[in-house]
């Protein structure tokens, strides 16, 4: 019997023969400069001091000419840092942790599920299945009026959640980098279905009295996403406004928006949607530069809203009873796939080493001249970040991406954890994702970070940041009490 071929995709000298691919193409310009400086040194070097007085002494020197020169310079120097935008830093952010009391175990669940929809056994019997392959873990929390039965979901408990979430954040946040209300110049709140009037951001100013000048702006409807939206809104009012900070909070209230039907489209975001928020604070003043854990380097967002199924795939309406609902559509991961790689096609130029970069260009080349049915080459992202945070929006999100960008378990260890201690927190699921890093002490000095979110409209966003400063593991934060009992095995599914 002939003997079988290896296999090269995974053979030692192929990967050896990358490494030593990427290295090259990567330090090309290296490669160059150093041959033609070795040269003109030797050439230098074989020059006696005769010749080389007689060079110096061959040149002219016009004074005019040295002034025209000098003033061309500084002009030039000048245009160039007046029009480079300006540094944004993340100080430092605090992420809300319910208390105990709001804790709801699979076993609560699915009771408070069979007392409400006691008419209804096929929608109890379809959450328990989706909570069983759902990823979640025993410790996720819901508001308190979610645990009353029925729920009663009041316009004053609303506003009591978004009290109790918000302050929380920004009160740890203020402690954490010692700045005053009178010091915030932006605000920026997003919570896409709860949006009371007044606005939840003129509920900060009041609570914390913030200057009668504060630039403020308040996100609504904007889903999972809006988070990395207030990041680069943030942004742009930062270039235009010097020396100022920016406080950003992103949170989704449950409360209101707790489906009480038997739709079973409307009932998966109950078994996904738990309580969570977090509180930011970017800065663009030098002075921050040296204390800012993280500086942003870019944000890239795509919409698809242009398209009908892609307008529809996220969309709260009422159910033939009249109750109102997120209703998720089949096509959702589909979607998602179509804008991730959008999204992906944008930020890879900005991000991927040349290497990368040629590799994509010719297989694209090859499947337009050659051959179409050529496997399309997938950037390998894991040369440009060190760490994913990727949108805790269920296990099926994460799998998606973990499949699509050919990324390790411990590349997606931080959402399947997040998911599983905190449940789908919205927008601010990012930055339990960044705590987490951080708190397994993983974080290092330069390390650069990729949070991607997907959003109702339907829109992919994502952030790069990159580590300013070494982190110190944090000896607070929501996941203090646990970060030792993680990473956890999470089953495919949890029989209840």
């Amino acid at each position: 019997m002939p003997e079988m071929l290896p296999k090269f995709s995974t053979s030692v000298k192929l990967k050896y023969v990358k490494l030593g691919y990427q290295y090259l193409v990567n330090h090309i310009v290296t490669f160059l400069i150093i041959p033609i400086m070795a040269a003109v040194s030797i050439k230098i070097l074989k020059l006696g001091p005769e010749e080389i007085l007689t060079i110096w002494n061959s040149v002219h020197f016009d004074i005019v000419q040295i002034l025209c020169s000098s003033f061309l310079v500084i002009f030039i120097a000048t245009v160039y840092f007046m029009s480079k935008p300006r540094s944004i830093y993340l100080v430092d952010y605090a992420c809300y942790k319910p208390p105990i009391m709001c804790r709801v175990p699979f076993s609560t669940f699915m009771e408070h599920s069979r007392l409400n929809l006691k008419d209804n056994p096929k929608s109890v019997e379809f959450q328990m299945r989706i909570l069983e392959r759902s990823g979640l873990g025993e410790e996720t929390s819901l508001p308190p009026e979610i645990h009353c039965i029925p729920p009663n979901p009041t316009m004053e408990a609303a506003r009591n959640e978004a009290e109790i979430v918000i302050f929380s954040a920004i009160d740890s946040l203020m402690q954490k980098t010692r700045i005053k209300p009178k010091d915030i110049d932006i605000l920026i709140v997003n919570c896409s279905l709860f949006s009371p009037t007044p606005s939840l951001s003129a509920m900060v100013v009041n609570k914390y009295k913030l200057r009668s000048n504060i630039k403020s702006f308040n996100l609504s409807g904007m889903g999972c996403s809006a988070g990395l939206i207030s990041i680069d809104l943030a942004r742009d009012v930062l270039q235009v406004h010097p020396n100022s900070n920016a406080l950003i909070v992103s949170t989704e209230i449950i409360t209101p928006n707790y489906y009480q039907g038997s739709e079973r489209a409307m009932l998966l975001p109950n078994c996904l949607f738990r309580m969570g928020g977090a509180a930011i604070l970017l800065s663009n003043k030098r002075g921050d530069r040296n204390r800012a854990k993280y500086k942003l380097v870019h944000v890239v967002r795509t919409h698809k809203g242009g398209d009908d199924k892609a307008y529809k795939c996220v969309y709260e309406q009422e159910d033939p009873q009249g109750k109102v609902g997120i209703n998720l559509s089949k096509d959702l991961m589909i979607i998602a796939g179509e804008a991730l790689k959008s999204n992906i096609t944008t930020i890879g130029p900005l991000v991927l080493p040349a290497s990368e970069q040629l590799l994509f260009l010719f297989t694209l080349i090859g499947r337009k001249i050659f051959n179409p049915k050529w496997k399309p080459y997938i950037p390998d992202f894991k040369q440009a970040f060190e760490h994913f945070c990727i949108h805790a929006g269920g296990r099926a999100v994460i799998d998606e991406l973990q499949r699509n960008l050919q990324l390790s378990a411990e590349h997606v260890e931080a959402s399947r954890m997040t998911l599983h201690r905190f449940g789908n927190t919205s927008s601010s699921s990012l930055w339990y994702e960044l705590n987490y890093i951080e708190a397994k002490g993983r974080m290092k000095k330069g390390d650069r970070i990729w949070q991607i979110a997907f959003g109702s409209g339907f829109k992919c966003n994502s952030a790069i940041w990159k580590c300013n400063r070494r982190i110190k593991t944090p000896t607070d934060g929501p996941w203090q009490d646990c970060i030792d009992r993680y990473p956890v095995h999470i089953p495919e599914i949890v029989k209840l």
